[in-house]
C-alpha cells in the first residue's frame, strides 16, 4: 500500500462524518490531531488562513467552515463544551495547503485533498462521459487555467514570451523526469504546429491540470517573486505531481500512449454532429 493509500484510508476518510443528510464534513479538533498539531490556538491560525484563501477565492466563507461546539472528556467522566469548526472537504483541502509543509502528514494531505476535491467536483457528470468527452474537458478547463497561471507568473516576473516558455518548460520538466516541451513533442512525432496538449489523453491531461493550478496557487499563496524562483516552484510542482503518480503506481506521463485523434479534430466532429441536429 501506497503513503498516499495509508494516509487516506486509515487517517483522512476515518475521520470522515456524514450529517443527518448525508453531507460529508471533518471535526476541525480532529482533523488538528492528525495534522500532528498540538496547540488549538496555532491550528486556529491555519483555520483562518485557509478562511482568507477561501474568501479570496470569491467562495462563501460559512459554506466551507461552520463554527460549532463540541462535547469533550475532561477527566472522571466530566464532560464539557469546546470550540470547534465543521469543516467541507474543500475547507480541509485549504487547511493542508497553509499547514506546516515540513511535516510528512501535511505534504501527503495536500496531495490527497486536492485530487479528491477535484474528483468531488467532476465526479457526478465526470464518469459518464467517453475519453473523447473527457479529454475536451480537461483540455477546456487547463486553457482556463493556464491563463490564469500566465497572470500568476507575470505578477511573480515572468515577464516576456521567452520567459513563460522558459517557464512553461520546466514545469513539464518536473512533470516528465526531465522531458521539456521539445522533448514530449517530439516523443509524441508531433508536427512543428501541433500542440502538445491537443494531443494528450484524459490521464495525462489531468497530471497537467493538476500541475497548473497547485503552480498557480503556490506562486499567489507564497508571493514568490523574481522569475528563477518561479520557474523552481514551477519545477518543484510538476516533480511533485509525478512522485504522487509513482507512489500510487500509476504510468508516468511520457509513457502513457498519444491518442490518434487530436483533441481540435474531436472539436471538430462534435461540431458537425451539432449542426446535424440543429
Amino acid at each position: 500500500m501506497s503513503k498516499i493509500d495509508k494516509y487516506s484510508q486509515k487517517i483522512f476518510e476515518d475521520i470522515k462524518r456524514l450529517t443527518d443528510d448525508g453531507i460529508e464534513f471533518w471535526y476541525a479538533r480532529e482533523l488538528q490531531v492528525v495534522l500532528e498539531y498540538t496547540k488549538w490556538d496555532n491550528f486556529k491560525n491555519v483555520i483562518e488562513k485557509a478562511k482568507i484563501s477561501c474568501e479570496n477565492s470569491n467562495i462563501n466563507v460559512a459554506d466551507h467552515f461552520a463554527d460549532v461546539g463540541n462535547m469533550v472528556q475532561v477527566g472522571s467522566g466530566a464532560q464539557r463544551e469546546v470550540e470547534d469548526v465543521m469543516l467541507s472537504r474543500y475547507a480541509c483541502y485549504l487547511i493542508v495547503q497553509n499547514s506546516d509543509p515540513r511535516k510528512e502528514v501535511v505534504a501527503l494531505g495536500q496531495t490527497y485533498f486536492a485530487i479528491k476535491t477535484r474528483e468531488r467536483e467532476l465526479e457526478e457528470d465526470f464518469e459518464e462521459l467517453t475519453e473523447e468527452q473527457k479529454r475536451l474537458a480537461i483540455r477546456n478547463e487547463l486553457k482556463t487555467h493556464n491563463k490564469s497561471l500566465a497572470e500568476t507568473a507575470q505578477m511573480a516576473g515572468v515577464e516576456t514570451h521567452r520567459d513563460y516558455g522558459v517557464f512553461q518548460n520546466r514545469g513539464y520538466q518536473g512533470l516528465y523526469g526531465g522531458l521539456g516541451a521539445k522533448d514530449i513533442h517530439k516523443k509524441k512525432k508531433l508536427k512543428k504546429s501541433q500542440k502538445i496538449l491537443d494531443h494528450m489523453g484524459s490521464t495525462e491531461l489531468a497530471a497537467n491540470l493538476f500541475r497548473a493550478t497547485q503552480t498557480d496557487e503556490k506562486l499567489r499563496r507564497e508571493k514568490i517573486k523574481g522569475k528563477e524562483k518561479a520557474n523552481e516552484t514551477h519545477y518543484q510542482v510538476g516533480a511533485k505531481v509525478r512522485q504522487t503518480i509513482k507512489e500510487l503506481g500509476g504510468t508516468m506521463p511520457e509513457d502513457l500512449p498519444t491518442p490518434e485523434k487530436s483533441v481540435k479534430e474531436i472539436e471538430k466532429e462534435q461540431k458537425k454532429k451539432e449542426l446535424a441536429t440543429d
